[in-house]
């Protein structure tokens, strides 16, 4: 038995427990309340007490690419032209980055996410072994999903397919009770319709995750629409014919069946009343990746709309090539502000709203809720503990406030996956982040040569 304490407990399910505690039995949370009914249940174990500090469950990544990790900020001086930097992290990981070099990038993603309380990532890769190593190294939970190439063609659907089945499959077979399986087809202006169809009939047949990036940028609507700009250019260069849909992302998935398998959609930036009514009929799930998307100037999902219609939504970090930073809490503080601000569409939403987001909320868009997102008996010890004794956070009023206002990754000192501590006070428990950060300064001194 082993039993957590800290002036605050946040289940996320009810209200901040002061003076409370968490009691583990092996990978399993048993209790949940204050510290003198823990002492009653167990008078035998132990307490560990964190002091000024909150207990939660751990952060989730609903978006990320841990592949990309060592291209953070190489691209910034390419961030206001998506154009450039979409061709250029295409070129930089085809001919710069060779396989060792992009499981070391994965690995290094891990390790941050570990390190800021993030214990269960969804993680999208071309080379998506990358990052399925890398959450099995450190100790993490999630799903690793193989993404698609770039396969616009309805004639070469086929074929593209059981590529993509080839990678899936030898993934499958190395699945654990931690990390698990899922299929991208990357977005609806890189995958042909056919290739869509066939994706989401094999996704729901075998229950398979799918995830899809989805109306993240003005580029995309142009193309969809009116068969316009950027990604008319790249297509009209390689000599693929496109016929413009001319309805939006949203309608593009719902017609080849890709809503039908309720997918994690990534972004949803530009999306209309009738596209929200078409993912919360749909059930499907939201992305939310606030700082990436401010970031290119894409605009700011609307947040409070998803919560109106009760849609799943998670946060995500996206790719630190596009954000800089894995750090679930400044995502979430972004989220709200955000969401406060939006010019026509602005809606108070409160602290409590927003960590439920970042715990429960991601669980539930990646369909976990029955076994992480929550401080509950009888789900998995996915834990974090956040310190909250820096001067940048004192005094503590409210704790949800300042935990998403007053905190950071940094402020986390223990990270909690399955029973196993993962992360605490400064060290990586399964892998040596030397090594991993070695490694990485050798790789940016090539990339930059």
């Amino acid at each position: 038995m082993r039993i957590l304490t800290a002036d605050y407990i946040l289940p996320i399910v009810t209200d901040p427990i002061p003076q409370g505690a968490v009691a583990i039995e092996k990978n399993k949370i048993v209790f949940v309340g204050s510290r003198s009914e823990v002492q009653k249940q167990f008078p035998e174990s132990s307490m560990e007490d964190f002091g000024a500090a909150a207990i939660l469950p751990g952060f989730i990544n609903t978006h990320s690419h841990l592949e990309l990790t060592a291209m953070r900020g190489f691209l910034d001086r390419y961030e206001h032209d998506f154009a450039s930097w979409l061709l250029t992290i295409a070129v930089t990981r085809a001919e710069k980055l060779s396989d060792d070099d992009i499981k070391t990038s994965a690995m290094l993603g891990a390790i941050e996410g570990a390190r800021a309380g993030v214990t269960c990532f969804a993680d999208i890769g071309r080379h998506a072994a990358a990052g399925f190593e890398a959450l099995k190294a450190i100790g993490l939970r999630g799903i690793v999903f193989q993404e698609t190439e770039f396969s616009p063609k309805d004639e070469t659907a086929a074929a593209d397919f059981e590529l993509l089945k080839e990678k899936y499959l030898s993934l499958k077979v190395c699945e654990s009770s931690l990390v698990r399986v899922g299929i991208s087809p990357h977005s609806p202006y890189t995958v042909s319709g056919k290739l869509l169809e066939i994706i989401s009939d094999y996704s729901l047949q075998k229950t398979i995750p799918l995830t899809i990036h989805a109306a993240e940028s003005t580029d995309e609507l142009k193309f969809m629409l009116r068969g316009e700009g950027f990604f008319a250019e790249i297509y009209k260069k390689f000599g693929i014919e496109w016929r413009a849909p001319e309805i939006s992302s949203i309608e593009f998935l719902k017609n080849y069946g890709a809503l039908s398998a309720k997918p994690l959609l990534a972004h949803c930036v530009k999306v209309s009343e009738s596209d929200i009514e078409l993912i919360g009929e749909s059930d499907s799930s939201v992305a939310h990746c606030p700082k990436s998307n401010a970031k290119f100037g894409h605009g700011i999902a609307p947040l409070e709309k998803f919560f109106e219609r009760k849609i799943r939504v998670g946060f995500g970090s996206d790719s630190v090539a596009s954000n800089n930073l894995c750090d679930m809490l400044e995502e979430a503080r972004f989220a709200a502000m955000f969401a406060r601000t939006r010019t026509h569409d602005a809606v108070h939403i409160s602290a409590k709203e927003i960590l439920f987001s970042a715990t429960l909320g991601g669980a539930r868009a990646l369909r976990l809720e029955e076994k992480i997102g929550s401080l509950e008996a009888g789900k998995d010890a996915d834990i974090t503990v956040v310190s909250l004794n820096n001067a940048a956070q004192v005094p503590v009023h409210d704790v949800e406030s300042a935990l998403l206002f007053a905190s950071s990754a940094r402020d986390v000192v223990l990270t909690i996956v399955a029973g196993d501590d993962i992360y605490r006070e400064g060290k990586i428990e399964k892998h040596d982040e030397k090594e991993t950060l070695l490694k990485i300064s050798e790789i940016a001194i090539r990339m930059r040569t």
